[in-house]
């Protein structure tokens, strides 16, 4: 950034950096008791006073609110249903019968269905979040516009089960390099979550650092990593940035709950394969061991 500043190709830097820098004047937004700010050349006094009258510390405030607020679960709408309807009778929720009647197009054990249904809105056909995903599975507008669901139907359960499906069995095709079946389902659930792009540069990262790019807990890792500079802006990250976290919190909070369903004891502790831990942290990790898609939460 300093360099394209003093060749002339910029008038400011929106971004914090020291104020002790040459050639700069201090200006806008700043951080670290003023220790870094935005900068404009210290030939352009001008411009340095407009954003000096410009700019006043509530605009920071405000804008770190409505993050707040975007980014929690109180910009998620949707009812709070229980995980388990019946867990005598075996029933998870109201909508059993349609993730046992849609499930084989993802050929997916329908309880895996339920556990994500879940986890995108526990069971409310209602909800709808910040970012106008909607329904049961939580179908972003362009999703649904790729998926020829309507408008009308969005929030209608068997419908928006039905899309959820046909998009799960569109990032398997997707996903067939990962030869294991069990496997592939963590890259799907992620890509289902955080974007189909963004799973692949989790890939090439892992990839690059000597790692399986075909192994979860490998891709884990580098999911996680996506939201530091250092891993989105390497040169084999094509799409950037991703809330990495969330994503990976996302697919091992749907395989417990899975495994929860099926009535395997410990879930929290289980994996499909002995070299995939559950809790998707690289520190944690056993020693054994979204034609373009439109991404349904699409960071």
């Amino acid at each position: 950034m300093i360099k394209k500043f003093n060749a002339g190709d910029a008038d400011i830097i929106v971004y914090q950096i020291p104020t002790s820098t040459k050639g700069i004047i201090p200006c806008g937004y700043s951080t670290d008791q003023g220790k870094l700010s935005w900068a404009v050349r210290d030939d352009n006094t001008e411009l340095a006073d407009s954003i000096k009258n410009w700019y006043k510390p509530e605009i920071a405030a405000n804008v770190k609110r409505e993050e707040r607020e975007l980014f929690s679960i109180q910009s998620i709408h949707r009812h709070v249903y229980a995980p388990m309807l019946n867990t005598q009778a075996g029933i998870i929720s109201n909508y059993d019968h349609l993730f046992k009647r849609y499930a084989p197009i993802a050929r997916w054990d329908w309880r895996l269905l339920a556990a994500q249904c879940y986890q995108e809105s526990c069971f409310d056909p209602k909800a709808y979040s910040w970012a106008g995903a909607k329904g049961l599975m939580q179908i972003m507008p362009e999703t649904a516009k790729h998926l020829g669901l309507a408008e009308s139907d969005v929030y209608e359960p068997e419908p928006n089960i039905y899309a959820a499906v046909r998009y799960i069995n569109e990032l398997n095709t997707r996903f067939m390099d990962i030869r294991n079946p069990e496997e592939r389902k963590f890259f799907i659930l992620a890509s289902y979550n955080g974007g189909f792009f963004h799973i692949r540069d989790a890939m090439a990262l892992a990839k690059k650092n000597g790692k399986n790019p075909h192994k979860w807990v490998h891709v884990a890792e580098y999911v996680l990593k996506l939201s530091t500079p250092e891993y989105y802006n390497d040169p084999v990250v094509k799409y950037g940035y991703m809330r990495g976290s969330e994503t990976a919190n996302y697919v091992s909070a749907i395989y417990s709950r899975w495994q929860k369903y099926r009535g395997v004891r410990n879930a929290s502790s289980l994996a499909p394969t002995d070299d995939v831990p559950t809790i998707y942290e690289p520190h944690k990790a056993s020693k054994k061991h979204r034609f373009k898609l439109k991404n349904v939460k699409d960071n």
